[in-house]
Order: C-alpha cells, then sequence, then structure tokens
C-alpha cells in the first residue's frame, strides 16, 4: 500500500475538548484535538462505550506524545478503542496489521518503474512508515507481537519520543511531525505465548518493549456492562423476551471465558463472538443453530461436552441434539 497525499492540517492540535463531554465518564480533565476532520479521521461509532482506564492511558499517548501498548484478549476491543478516542478528537488514525504478510518493504517503500517523458524511469515511492511519520497521524500496529523480526527492527527506530526515520536506500532522514503519535496493541505483552491459543505470537526484544511508555490491559467488561454494549448495536433485541435472551448469551460467554482461564477449554467467546451469535439467531431464530454455526463448530470435538454443559446451565436446554448429527 502506497500513499502519497499529505494530511491537511495543523502542525498541532487546535482547539481543547472535555474529556467528560466526549467520553461519557468524570473527569477535569482537558486535551487536544483538531477542529477540523479528514478522511483519514475514524467514523465515530456513537454506541461506543469507553473503558476509562484504557481511555485515560490513550489520551496521554495522544496529549503527551507517550508510546501506548494495550494488551489483552482478543475481541476486547483494543484497536477499536485507540479509533475511537482518535474520531472524537478528530485526530488522522491508521492501523497496520502486523502479520506476516507485512514487510520491511511495506512499511519503508520501494522503487517503481514509471513512465516520464516517454522513458521509463525508477522512482521511490515511500511506504505507510514514512507516510506516517511525516503527518499528524496516530499510527496503531495491530497484533504487534506477531510481527516479523525484520519489522521489529525498522519499527525500534522511531520508538523513542524523538526517533527519527533513516531510510538507508535515499539517503534521507526523516524527523517526525509534531502530531504523530504511535500505539500498538498485543495479545501476550510481549513474553510469546505460552496458552496455545494466539500462534504465530513471539518474544518481544526487551529493549524495545522498554521503549513502550504505557503499558495498559484491556479485560472483557462486567456482564452488565457488556449487555449494554452489545444490546446497542442489535436493534432488534428490544423486546424484553430478547433481553432476557441477550443476558443468558453473555452468561454462556462468560463461563467459556472462566472455563479457559481454568484450563478446561481452549476456546473463548469474545463479545465479538455474542454479536454474531445474536446476529445470526435473528436469521434464523433457533438458539442451537445459531450458537453451533457462530461458535460450536469452531471448538475441539473433546471439549464440545464442557460446552455443552455450559449451555444447558445457562438455557436449561441439551445442546446435544444440535451438535451431534447422529442423534434422532
Amino acid at each position: 500500500m502506497i500513499i502519497d497525499e499529505k494530511i491537511e492540517l495543523p502542525k498541532k492540535a487546535d482547539i481543547k475538548v472535555k474529556v467528560s463531554d466526549l467520553f461519557g465518564f468524570p473527569s477535569e480533565l482537558t486535551v487536544s484535538a483538531y477542529k477540523e476532520r479528514t478522511q483519514w479521521v475514524p467514523e465515530i461509532d456513537k454506541s461506543y462505550k469507553f473503558d476509562p482506564e484504557t481511555t485515560l492511558a490513550i489520551l496521554a499517548g495522544f496529549e503527551h506524545n507517550r508510546r501506548v501498548m494495550i494488551q489483552g484478549f482478543h475481541g476486547t476491543g483494543k484497536s477499536t478503542h485507540i479509533e475511537q478516542v482518535a474520531a472524537r478528537l478528530n485526530w488522522p488514525c491508521l492501523r497496520i496489521n502486523l502479520d506476516s504478510h507485512i514487510s520491511r518493504i511495506d512499511l519503508l517503500g520501494k522503487d517503481v518503474i514509471k513512465l516520464q517523458d516517454g522513458k521509463q524511469i525508477t522512482d521511490f515511492k515511500e511506504g505507510l512508515l514514512p507516510w506516517s511519520i511525516q503527518n499528524p497521524v496516530a499510527l496503531v500496529f495491530d497484533e504487534y507481537d506477531a510481527g516479523r523480526p525484520d519489522v521489529m527492527f525498522v519499527i525500534q527506530r522511531i520508538l523513542e519520543v524523538e526517533g527519527k526515520l533513516t531510510l538507508l536506500d535515499q539517503n534521507k532522514v526523516l524527523s517526525p511531525h509534531p502530531s504523530f503519535r504511535l500505539f500498538a496493541t498485543t495479545n501476550t505483552v510481549g513474553l510469546g505465548d505460552v496458552t496455545g491459543l494466539y500462534h504465530g505470537t513471539q518474544q518481544i526484544n526487551q529493549g524495545q518493549m522498554d521503549r513502550w511508555h504505557i503499558l495498559t490491559t484491556l479485560n472483557y467488561l462486567s456482564e452488565k456492562q457488556e449487555f449494554n454494549v452489545v444490546s446497542s448495536k442489535l436493534k432488534s433485541f428490544k423486546s424484553a423476551k430478547n433481553k432476557k435472551l441477550l443476558t443468558q448469551m453473555i452468561q454462556l460467554a462468560t463461563l467459556t471465558r472462566e472455563g479457559f482461564a481454568n484450563g478446561d477449554i481452549s476456546t473463548l467467546m469474545s463479545p465479538r463472538t455474542v454479536i454474531s451469535w445474536a446476529e445470526n439467531w435473528v436469521i434464523f431464530q433457533d438458539i442451537k443453530k445459531s450458537f453451533s454455526i457462530t461458535f460450536l463448530n469452531k471448538c475441539d470435538d473433546t471439549e464440545k461436552p464442557i460446552i455443552a454443559e455450559y449451555f444447558q446451565r445457562c438455557f436449561g436446554e441439551d445442546l446435544e441434539e444440535s451438535h451431534n448429527p447422529h442423534t434422532k
């Protein structure tokens, strides 16, 4: 992905806003923001519920140029949290998933051949990182602990607050824009994966971890908070009957998380999975079938009896008929 466009914004955020007004929890703080929006600012999700501790950590990153890393299980909304903070500050935000397909060339750029005056010439096109560092952009490295070693060494160059980016091929040194900000999300706090849940993650160099100024953890919400978040995204779950159904779904999700923490099962339900389950229920109008195609079919066969027990405890029904094709 190559980006040429410069973001036309003031060099520094040009207004002050109240945290309590923007994020819905008590606070006396004010933070910097931009008056104008650009196409690089994420869309605002009006139903989004902010976790105060995580929000304040992210705001410290924006306001004081701190490098912020958010750790937590999948589906807790780590990257979305950063994007929604940026959306309310009108701060351009670029999210890069550090999967195995992202290479050093993707980040730094590459030579491309183009026609000029009827002749083929070689021109260097900057990648995502040089473009971001020169603009008022909040750059989010998603799945940070899954990055390839060559990519991680490139990132290490800019982790210092005054970190400059050297493009050796171009004999250029890029200084960061005054409003460039850096964030990361991770599942494992840089210590590698001992659970087997996050394949492809690895230990992160301790010297690099020390360059992240703020580390915060975003855990799953309480059942009441999760109900409010999920129901706000499901417009068809407003009746008393459907609210009870959603409460049972969230109770089951909580049991899978407790079972995972205790080592009883190796797969858990995230809030994202609960939303998918509810959406599938709207389509099929069958709680067992929608549960099976959303979550149960992803689970190991040896663990399905445990999960069936969770289902029975929450819904008072036997799940066996739903997942055993030989049952009549």
